[in-house]
């Protein structure tokens, strides 16, 4: 399979999805927006990973590439492609097909469950819906959230935030946590970005996100290996639902 993905800043990569790709024999290509490197055409994957990242998809004016980039992530998923964003990357998806990304009224950071709402696995697999877990506690960094997008369905949520995970037809998955983030991933993104861990409810030290064991990270780093197979899985069903309208 052809993997491409889009990265935002330098410390938030693909973690541990890369060695998963490479083992199942994936070519994989990347776009680095922040060095300038070009976007794909939709003909050149058969998968779209969007990673995480510091901006907002607001900043538009401040980062042009988002423009683009929107353009690209509707046309992947217009076209039947595989799509997965993660944090910025779900944000993306959602500000692509119209609906609203703004500021979470409480920033999440650090470890704290989410509750999966396809938990019943019979539910889920009769209506198409990725089965996540009643409940299982997962890496968050973020401080927006946003609307599903027309047609999509809610996955997971949490205390902090009610649309956490969100399943658009077969083959789009929006996540605002990080399956797949490792022990050296946290510790980069806590070096970029250590200045946001300022005491609140939903918001942990850095000693104490630091502190998860590596049993914690192979269970969210297992998760996201059972996503990214449900998404690349044959299936006759490509799109079952109505994308918005563009609004050009």
């Amino acid at each position: 399979m052809r993997t491409h993905y889009l990265q935002h800043v330098p410390f938030e990569g693909l973690g541990s999805i890369a060695p998963r790709l490479q083992l199942w024999g994936d070519t994989i290509t990347g776009s680095r927006l922040f060095a300038g490197e070009r976007l794909p055409v939709v003909t050149e994957f058969d998968f779209l990973i969007i990673v995480g990242g510091s901006m907002s998809v607001n900043d538009e004016e401040k980062f042009p590439w988002l423009v683009q980039e929107k353009h690209l992530i509707r046309e992947a998923i217009e076209a039947g492609k595989s799509v997965l964003g993660i944090c910025l990357g779900a944000q993306l998806i959602a500000s692509a097909l119209h609906a609203r990304v703004f500021r979470q009224a409480k920033k999440e950071i650090g470890w704290f469950p989410i509750q999966g709402t396809s938990h019943d696995e019979a539910i889920a697999a009769s209506t198409g819906l990725f089965h996540f877990p009643a409940t299982e506690t997962v890496f968050h960094w973020h401080g927006e959230t946003f609307e599903l997008p027309t047609g999509a369905q809610r996955l997971a949520s949490s205390r902090a935030c009610a649309n956490q995970a969100f399943q658009l037809g077969q083959r789009v998955i929006g996540l605002q946590f990080h399956l797949e983030a490792t022990a050296s991933t946290v510790q980069e993104i806590i070096a970029n970005c250590g200045e946001e861990l300022v005491a609140a409810e939903y918001v942990q030290t850095a000693t104490t996100i630091l502190a998860a064991s590596q049993d914690r990270y192979q269970k969210i780093n297992s998760l996201m290996d059972a996503i990214l197979e449900f998404l690349r899985r044959p299936s006759d069903v490509v799109w079952d639902a109505a994308i918005p309208s563009r609004q050009e």
